[in-house]
């Protein structure tokens, strides 16, 4: 029997690689997060302060069974989402934290998978070499995935375990309260823009490059290959759906999911526009019966305004994984519209 850890197991990543291991007949499953989950047959959840290294502590202090920890936990910064990456300080501290109470805790620990992302490569900044590769240079200037792998990689040396690093780009997945999820960013915008019998006018200035995301689901899986892969000790990894596209492409497809209209693209702050829009929200809740989410809780309007004007490509290159043994892909288009689908039938949205 294995035990995996997940930081940071309530939000966009980490419920998905919570519900993929549960599944599993070998593993049990310890979730860490500040709002305490539900508990399973083989799952139990940890409310914990991660930033608090006595409250970790105490709390972690019982893990002696541990053999893997995923680290997905995420703490964004003020302002812009293109900015998060200048968090340093929280976002080292959780993954220092966190990994250094397991280590003290479990003799049996094997492997530590670090979640990052494509900001290692700069896409947050502007225009940057793609498709990238694992082994680009950094680029100039503060991102704190390079103070967490810079210390991970150190801690572990001399150590028994291993790790292993993901970086997936835009992950796809249902996580009230995460800063970072853009379909639900899509479904609420849409759903709200319907409601005012607006077209689904697309409000960025990304209409033509090209992009990627990664599906939830897909990143557990990889999480899975890169916590038991023996190919995947000490390497990194860019984990994506496999393909590209255009969201001039996919926006109609979008439209169609919700029987709207599209409307030409209207580039605007999607900060500013929803500023005025939580009575809205709260009389669609009533009248439409969705689920008791308040509108502060379930999108994070930032990451939305940062995704849809990256007017420059973004695409990593995944060669690498499938050479070692990953080989999943999903289609991005059908992706979106499955999942929103989803989000309306489970009455998240109308």
């Amino acid at each position: 029997m294995r035990s995996a850890v997940v930081v940071g197991a309530q939000g966009v990543i980490g419920r998905y690689i919570v519900e993929k291991f549960a599944a599993l007949p070998d593993w049990q499953v310890v979730g860490l997060s500040r709002r305490r989950g539900a508990d399973g047959p083989s799952v139990r959840h940890i409310a914990v302060d991660l930033l608090d290294p006595a409250d970790v502590a105490a709390k972690l202090k019982g893990l002696a069974d541990a053999t893997h920890v995923f680290f997905a936990a995420f703490q964004p910064g003020s302002g812009p989402a293109a900015d998060y990456a200048k968090n340093i300080v929280a976002n080292r501290d959780l993954l220092v934290n966190s990994v250094s109470a397991v280590d003290a805790a479990s003799s049996r620990l094997e492997r530590v998978v670090l979640v990052t992302g494509t900001k290692y490569y700069g896409s947050h900044l502007g225009p940057f070499k793609t498709p990238a590769r694992e082994d680009d240079p950094r680029h100039a200037g503060a991102n704190y995935y390079f103070d967490q792998i810079d210390w991970l990689t150190g801690f572990q040396i001399g150590r028994r375990w291993s790790w292993t690093e993901l970086r997936p780009q835009t992950l796809c997945g249902f996580a009230p309260g995460t800063a970072m999820s853009i379909v639900l960013v899509i479904a609420v915008y849409a759903a709200m823009r319907k409601e005012l019998g607006l077209p689904l006018a697309f409000p960025g200035k990304a209409w033509r490059t090209l992009y990627q995301v990664t599906e939830s689901t897909l990143l557990a899986e990889a999480a899975l290959w890169a916590a038991t892969d023996a190919r995947c000790t000490n390497q990194a990894y860019n984990i994506t759906n496999g393909d590209y596209f255009r969201w001039q492409h996919v926006w109609p497809k979008i439209a169609d999911a919700f029987d709207m209209p599209v409307g030409e693209p209207q580039p605007h702050s999607l900060v500013h526009f929803m500023a005025d829009k939580a009575p809205l929200w709260d009389a669609m809740v009533k009248k439409h019966g969705l689920q008791p989410y308040r509108f502060d809780e379930i999108v994070a309007w930032p990451f939305g305004d940062y995704v849809f004007n990256c007017d420059w490509d973004v695409m990593t290159n995944v060669t690498k994984s499938r050479l070692h043994g990953f080989h999943a892909v999903v289609d991005s288009e059908e992706m979106f519209v499955r999942l929103l689908g989803r989000f309306r039938a489970e009455r998240i949205v109308p």
